[in-house]
């Protein structure tokens, strides 16, 4: 393996002092351009690379930001990171994305080392709901900012950016109370998840509003929130009797939404004949689907954007800055999966003749 070229390399190729390369490097105005340009050229010859890390390190900042969040293969992280790096590269910096899949273990070890790399900041979404590592590097003094998430005991230890999720939770059930549909089931886990809670709050809200009994919104936990625990939320579904069976489920995301829809449709069943569905992002395959999907609309894009400008507004904080907490409202967006109900045929009534 061939070693990297370094800056002694360059020093004898250009027949100068380690001292003279550092100085075209980080004050080339006070080096003769005839021996700057030497050394240019030496660099060019072998192929050099500053090491950029190094030299953050003894300064004691970097030009790199992170983003641990919990699923990588949930498109809704991924556009929430676009409008992260979006924001990052205007400003001239690089994000590193983390993924901890939801395991705080995981999620422990990445801001563990990305505080010892020194990054600029970090944006993350917990996996562990007592933000215990999380205050620990803000304690530190490494500027963060919550996505997606607010701090469970109310502190005010960092900035935040999120969405307003009972709201969301209500906003799809009342939309499926308005189709005509009585029952209706909330699907999505696990229940600790912060969201999950907030929008199965919202849930009941609205059955609550509507006048239902407590039992007419009927609770399937999932074990995550993916396309695989939304088929398996199916067999379930269907398995009820009847009587207790919902006519309409909101989903906590839209991943379990289209789990859902899958093994319905694979049963036979009609969406929204049988089942209407509605679920909760809006990512860009719920409109795509075989039966397009009604979710809740998150402004996903926003979420990274707003949280990455705190971000960089937090890290360049002077004394006596005061952390901002950012809410977004959802949106729902009505599409054929939860279409009104059809009326029950009646038979047309025959006139009666008198003289029978």
């Amino acid at each position: 393996m061939v070693r990297p070229a370094g800056i002694k390399d360059v020093a004898s190729r250009a027949g100068v002092s380690i001292g003279t390369v550092s100085n075209v490097l980080n004050r080339p105005h006070m080096v003769r351009e005839e021996t700057r340009l030497r050394v240019e050229a030496a660099m060019t010859d072998l192929g050099f690379v500053r090491n950029e890390s190094a030299r953050q390190l003894r300064l004691g900042s970097s030009r790199v930001l992170a983003y641990v969040f919990l699923d990588a293969g949930n498109p809704f992280f991924t556009d929430v990171a676009r409008g992260a790096e979006e924001a990052c590269r205007e400003a001239g910096l690089a994000l590193v994305m983390c993924s901890s899949d939801g395991d705080p273990d995981r999620e422990r070890e990445y801001l563990d080392l990305l505080l010892e790399q020194r990054v600029h900041g970090v944006l993350v979404t917990p996996a562990d709901n007592s933000n215990s590592r999380v205050r620990t590097i803000a304690g530190r003094g490494m500027p963060l900012v919550l996505v997606d998430r607010h701090s469970p005991d109310g502190s005010d230890d960092w900035c935040s950016v999120g969405v307003d999720d009972v709201l969301g939770g209500e906003l799809a059930v009342t939309h499926l109370l308005e189709q005509g549909h009585r029952r209706v089931a909330f699907i999505g886990g696990p229940p600790t998840v912060p969201q999950v809670q907030d929008r199965h709050t919202g849930a009941l809200q609205a059955m609550a509003a509507a006048g239902a009994a407590a039992d007419d919104l009927v609770v399937i936990e999932t074990e995550a929130l993916t396309i695989a625990s939304g088929r398996e939320a199916a067999q379930r579904l269907t398995g009820l009797p009847g009587r207790r069976r919902p006519t309409a489920v909101f989903c906590a995301n839209d991943l379990v939404a289209l789990g859902l829809l899958q093994q319905l449709v694979q049963q036979g069943r009609s969406v929204p004949g049988d089942v209407a569905i509605v679920g909760y992002d809006d990512i860009d395959f719920a409109a795509a689907a075989a039966v397009p999907l009604t979710s809740v609309r998150q402004p996903r894009h926003q979420l990274g954007r707003t949280a990455m400008n705190l971000l960089l507004r937090e890290a360049a904080a002077e004394p006596g800055h005061v952390h901002e907490h950012v809410q977004f409202q959802p949106e729902l967006v009505v599409r054929q999966s939860s279409a009104a109900r059809a009326p029950r045929a009646t038979r047309p009534r025959v006139p009666v003749d008198p003289n029978r």
